[in-house]
């Protein structure tokens, strides 16, 4: 949604009328994931994409159907053949489309201001086209068209907004919309200034923390979203504590700042929680933090030297393999190399 909406909402503001379709299903190797986006209005001007060039022209003809007053539409484009309109995906995948009037709402607002939320939408039954948000504190408006419909969409939907996928379930689409990820950086090192520069290349919103006042300032690290001068408690609550999205990297060396962070992070829903240091300073580390009180299973939780094995020597090449950890974690996928994987190289719900 936010690859289109400025566009859209230019056109709204002008008076345009607007048709949205998306992506509310993938078989194989298609293109676009689920939730990707293209807008039409009523001048012809198009914005987005819902393939790789495959089908879009089908799609604007049945978003010129919908902006001259018929209902939405849900469209499946396979290998192409006649029964697809005569186009298709030469990559062998399929995709289904929902063609819908586009409507701004509490869902715009929020994926906007960059907050989080799911929007649930019936493509088949006896109400397509029935909606239903759910915000990520649980608070809905809309209905699917009985509460039961609704529970159920919201229990989707809670699962989805943290892992942060848009996926058909059945008869509906969760389309969720989540902020750019969060990335806590524990020390005011120097690779935490490389860290920064490349998760913000990557579309990560990285914030450093360290109490040492000396080290931990704006000059330093200007690709920061904030840098917090406070220990990791005092860190935690000023950030408004650690959500199922968020990952954590201590860089300090220090066993006083790094169990201070870990024992919080540890304990916490961070998706990835992990920490530099050598193998023997990984060792003694979870002797204090057994000591300290916390478990074998929390300690389980943590990735440690962390970093993948890249061969990294330069501060650069050392922010990217932990980076590139970082980011595999959020994936749920290991990091190794792709010419050894097996299975798709880009996953997507079917």
């Amino acid at each position: 949604m936010r690859d289109v909406l400025p566009e859209i909402t230019r056109w709204h503001e002008r008076g345009d009328r607007v048709a949205l379709a998306t992506v509310v299903g993938v078989q194989r190797s298609a293109p676009r994931p689920p939730g990707a986006k293209m807008a039409v209005n009523d001048r012809g001007e198009v914005v987005g994409a819902v393939s790789g060039g495959c089908v879009e022209g089908a799609v604007v003809v049945v978003a010129e159907q919908v902006l001259a007053g018929d209902d939405p539409h849900l469209l499946h484009f396979g290998i192409a053949d006649a029964d697809a309109w005569d186009v298709g995906l030469p990559c062998g995948g399929e995709i289904d489309v929902w063609v819908q009037a586009y409507e701004p709402g509490r869902f715009e607002e929020i994926a906007r201001t960059g907050g989080r939320a799911a929007e649930v939408t019936v493509l088949e039954g006896a109400r397509p086209g029935a909606k239903l948000l759910v915000e990520a504190d649980g608070v809905r408006d809309g209905s699917l068209g009985a509460p039961e419909l609704d529970d159920e969409a919201a229990r989707a939907a809670g699962e989805l907004l943290w892992v942060e996928k848009s996926e058909r379930r059945d008869s509906v689409f969760v389309d969720v919309v989540y902020p750019a990820p969060r990335l806590i950086l524990f020390g005011a090192v120097d690779v935490a200034a490389s860290l920064c520069k490349l998760a913000r290349a990557a579309g990560w919103r990285p914030y450093v923390v360290d109490p040492r006042a000396r080290f931990a300032t704006p000059d330093r690290f200007p690709e920061a979203e904030q840098v917090i001068v406070a220990w990791p408690e005092e860190a935690f609550a000023t950030l408004g504590g650690i959500d199922r999205a968020t990952s954590i990297a201590v860089l300090t060396h220090d066993p006083k700042l790094d169990d201070a962070a870990l024992e919080i992070a540890l304990r916490s829903q961070a998706r990835f929680v992990g920490a530099m240091g050598s193998r023997r300073a990984q060792a003694t580390r979870r002797e204090r933090l057994l000591a300290a009180g916390m478990s074998d299973e929390e300690l389980g939780r943590l990735a440690a030297p962390l970093g993948l094995d890249l061969g990294a020597v330069s501060g650069e090449e050392t922010a990217l393999s932990i980076l590139a950890e970082v980011v595999a974690a959020r994936h749920g996928r290991d990091g190794g190399r792709l010419a050894h994987a097996r299975g798709r190289i880009h996953e997507v719900a079917a």
